[in-house]
């Protein structure tokens, strides 16, 4: 079984227990102001153009005629003789069981540090059927698994992956349906469903905000109490994937928004009862 994702991040430390190899999973159905991972949203395979990186050589016009045009395919031959890295493709098709030979290459770590995979994206449930073939093969593999999902996807999605999940990590972005449109595009009514659904489901389930400040740090509280039994962790907005809205040629909403100090995180974080790891980003 074929999907599509668009990197493989080996070595986190963020996205559940121990070290841990992150799949992104290409496309997202929400519009997250905030978004970090912009190459995230479109389900295609996109071409990235870092314009600071460009010395101006010229390869990538020669090997191809619809460089810098709009007929561009992001087929991809540019970016391999860009020696300068200004031109990457997001959005590789590769098959479960050459994401799995990927995550098996960092099997010792898993086990020294209690790790394992998390799935990740853009929305990984947008493809449930490949999604629950990895993370299958990884559970045959002895290696934990998680995914990190916004939860905006029918039932049936997460029903396809629960028999093979150690932990979910379910993001909650606000509680005001109003507000939830007015930072992602879209209602969270079945986000909420969802939600309630995972409680009651026999996998453990983290659920997290991302702290945007003049978004949604004001309904922290009362999304803290909505997720009550469960662990309910805090991530700081940052501003890291901003070069990526310039390479793809996306306006970014957020441009004037700093990011929270660790003084104001931790206290939101004592006030809610949330975990908070500061990560200096």
């Amino acid at each position: 079984m074929d999907g599509r994702v668009f990197d493989i991040q080996r070595f986190s430390i963020y996205d559940g227990p121990g070290i841990r190899t992150n799949v992104f999973f290409k496309g997202c159905n929400l519009r997250c102001l905030w978004c970090h991972n912009p190459e995230s949203q479109s389900a295609k395979r996109q071409l990235l153009f870092y314009k600071n990186k460009c010395v101006g050589c010229g390869k990538c016009a020669e090997i191809c005629n619809k460089t810098f045009t709009a007929e561009c395919v992001a087929c991809g031959r540019c970016a391999k003789v860009c020696a300068h890295g200004a031109r990457k493709i997001s959005g590789d098709i590769m098959s479960a069981d050459e994401i799995v030979e990927a995550v098996l290459r960092d099997a010792e770590f898993y086990k020294t540090s209690g790790g394992g995979v998390t799935l990740s994206g853009g929305e990984p449930l947008l493809q449930p059927e490949f999604a629950a073939e990895v993370l299958k093969k990884c559970k045959e593999n002895g290696i934990h698994t998680a995914i990190e999902t916004a939860a905006d996807v029918p039932w049936t999605s997460f029903e396809a992956v629960l028999p093979y999940l150690n932990l979910v990590l379910c993001d909650i972005k606000a509680m005001d349906e109003e507000n939830h449109i007015k930072c992602t595009g879209f209602s969270n009514k079945r986000i909420l469903e969802n939600a309630e659904e995972l409680k009651r489901s026999v996998v453990k389930v983290v659920f997290r905000t991302p702290v945007v400040p003049g978004y949604n740090d004001c309904e922290v509280e009362k999304i803290a109490k909505f997720c009550s039994p469960c662990e309910y962790e805090l991530l700081a907005y940052h501003r890291t994937g901003c070069g990526k809205y310039e390479a793809l040629n996306m306006s970014y909403a957020l441009e004037n928004i700093e990011a929270p100090n660790r003084e104001f995180m931790e206290k939101l974080a004592e006030k809610t009862n949330a975990i908070y790891n500061y990560t200096g980003i």
